[in-house]
């Protein structure tokens, strides 16, 4: 997959959502997006106020991860440069299935605020008119009012604020390719070398992870052998009804998912310790891989295993497939298959529990 990937354009209902306020799937939250400045200069950080709204009634329960208050770990604002979107240099964090500590409450009528520097998480490099609003959605998004999931639902909830405007002097001139874009393409080899290296791992750690890497490399072998042939149960389970554009979607994402286990210089760090995080990369720096708490505890292979994180997040880097993280969990992931198939195409942990395929389906 090209490094263009990186400016690739919003999917299916988050491109519906762009330039309007709170949804039907927002359980009456609104999001604003206020910049500190609505004009910058070279050295100027990009500050924005984000504010989430209850408007509601009654208690709303909102996924943290989902929000920036504890930090950012997703790709929560849609930012373009000039009308073309700006690359995500940001962490994508594979969590465990959310709980309802994961929730953050807003009580009736009240709002909570946060100031988030947008200038570490997003490519900023390059001169012109910007427009920042925030964008998330995911079945978790929300809890009920009395503080449990509905498992029955496979509605996508969403947040979306209005646009906000700003002109940005940056490092490069208007027009020029962002300098996340050329730095990549530098890095990128001339030829590929196969192998594993590690970073802070233990002798047992790196013993464990090579397992996992082969595990890995067997279940995107397998997804690619599977879209070579007939498509049934295995993909509209974690994909959704059968379709021939999407198809050829995760047919090349499971190609160079492969492609990047069999051929490339994998890197493994050990040093995140997370008990409520499996794994992260950031997208823009292929192919290195954060393994964390949940990681260790994790079956070799099956359901949310180590060699499934793999795949995971192999899926997300820009060079590879580009995924994000609309759900967690296999629950939430085959309701996103029903709810939303190109989401769920987008979807990390779609392509993890494909490639596990547990339990087993043709």
């Amino acid at each position: 997959m090209s490094c263009n990937n990186i400016l690739k354009m919003a999917m299916g209902a988050a491109a519906l959502t762009l330039a309007m306020g709170a949804q039907a799937g927002s359980k009456d939250v609104s999001v604003t997006v206020v910049p500190e400045k609505h004009a910058l200069g070279k050295n100027d950080d990009l500050l924005v106020s984000v504010t989430l709204t209850n408007k509601s009634d009654s208690p709303q329960y909102v996924l943290k991860s989902r929000t920036p208050f504890e930090g950012v770990g997703a790709p929560l604002f849609d930012v373009t440069r000039d009308g073309e979107r700006v690359p995500y240099l940001g962490a994508l964090v594979k969590r465990t299935a959310p709980t309802q500590a994961d929730y953050y409450v807003l009580k009736p009528g009240a709002s909570h605020t946060v100031k988030v520097n947008l200038s570490s998480l997003y490519d900023l490099s390059v001169t012109g008119d910007y427009m920042i609003s925030y964008r998330t959605a995911s079945p978790d998004l929300f809890l009920a009012a009395s503080g449990k999931k509905d498992s029955a639902s496979s509605d996508v909830s969403e947040l979306t604020s209005e646009p906000a405007s700003l002109w940005i002097d940056a490092s490069l001139p208007r027009g020029s390719e962002p300098a996340s874009l050329q730095t990549m393409k530098k890095q990128q080899p001339t030829y590929t070398i196969a192998s594993l290296g590690y970073t802070n791992c233990t002798a047992s750690q790196q013993t464990s992870i090579s397992s996992a890497l082969s595990a890995a490399t067997t279940m995107a072998t397998s997804g690619v052998n599977y879209m070579n042939g007939t498509h049934g149960a295995r993909y509209t389970k974690w994909f959704g009804a059968l379709n021939a554009t999407r198809e050829s979607t995760i047919k090349s994402h499971f190609a160079a998912i492969k492609d990047a286990f069999v051929t490339k210089a994998i890197v493994v760090d050990c040093s995140c310790t997370d008990a409520g995080t499996y794994a992260y990369v950031y997208p823009t720096q292929p192919y290195k891989i954060y393994v964390c708490g949940a990681f260790w505890s994790a079956p070799m292979s099956g359901t949310d295993s180590k060699g499934g994180t793999l795949v995971h997040e192999m899926s997300h880097f820009n060079v590879v497939a580009s995924t994000d993280d609309w759900a967690y969990g296999q629950s939430a992931a085959a309701s996103l298959a029903i709810s939303n198939p190109s989401q769920a195409i987008d979807n990390a942990d779609s392509h993890e529990y494909f490639g596990e395929n547990t339990p087993a389906l043709n």
